[in-house]
């Protein structure tokens, strides 16, 4: 099992990856529950030495069986003129392959469409997700397909991917290690999450971490944020 997880991680590093998007977001996990509902807001502030990118993204989702669910979002960003304004509109399903802990690891898929606000720009992504415990230890990876077409943009394919190795102290506090890989990207920096469960399947989960750029001198961090309130 150690072996066939090496071999994984091995396997998706050494991918050609091309992305000159924001390759900082949220990580995904295969876990989906029957009849799930979400709320979901996505905050991030990424700063280089020429721009100062302020985005904002805010979803509603909801499970279609045990196994799938279907999102919608609304993507807010700050302009060159520092206007915050409507961006982009995005939908998203997940799509859990196997049962949590049937395997050796768990897998999934992740597809989204997104269309900017006024432009004809689109943007199609396919995604494998996988998650291995071991302990209380999570090691989560995801490797996503891009393509954009449209008259506001050249049409190209890119490509992302995304690890973390997080550690389950309790469910309130779970300190992790971020890594993204993109075109001339390479960002690794910390993380912490968490989760406050209530009655039923009521539960409040929490992301933030800070990702730096370590394969350049040019300055590129990021900051994140994510909340979720299912139910």
């Amino acid at each position: 099992m150690r072996k066939s997880l090496i071999a994984t991680v091995g396997l998706l590093l050494s991918l050609n990856v091309l992305a000159d998007g924001y390759v900082v977001d949220k990580v995904y996990h295969p876990i989906v529950l029957p009849g799930e509902q979400r709320l979901e807001w996505r905050f991030m502030s990424r700063q280089t030495d020429d721009r100062n990118v302020l985005a904002q993204r805010i979803g509603y989702g909801r499970s279609l069986s045990e196994y799938v669910t279907l999102e919608a979002y609304v993507v807010g960003e700050r302009d060159h003129e520092d206007n915050f304004g409507l961006q982009a509109y995005e939908l998203e399903s997940r799509w859990m392959l196997t049962d949590q802990g049937k395997y050796w690891a768990d897998w999934g898929l992740v597809f989204e469409l997104e269309k900017q606000h006024k432009q004809d720009a689109w943007e199609a992504t396919s995604g494998l997700v996988m998650e291995k415990e071991f302990g209380r230890n999570s090691l989560t990876m995801n490797w996503f397909l891009v393509y954009e077409w449209g008259k506001a943009l050249h049409d190209e394919f890119e490509s992302e991917f995304r690890l973390q190795y997080r550690f389950r102290w309790k469910p309130q506090v779970q300190p992790s290690l971020e890594m993204y890989l993109g075109e001339d990207f390479v960002g690794i920096g910390p993380a912490l999450m968490g989760v406050q469960r209530f009655d039923g399947q009521r539960q409040l989960k929490w992301e933030l971490g800070f990702i730096s750029e370590v394969s350049g001198i040019a300055k590129d961090h990021t900051l994140r944020f994510v909340l979720e309130y299912e139910f």
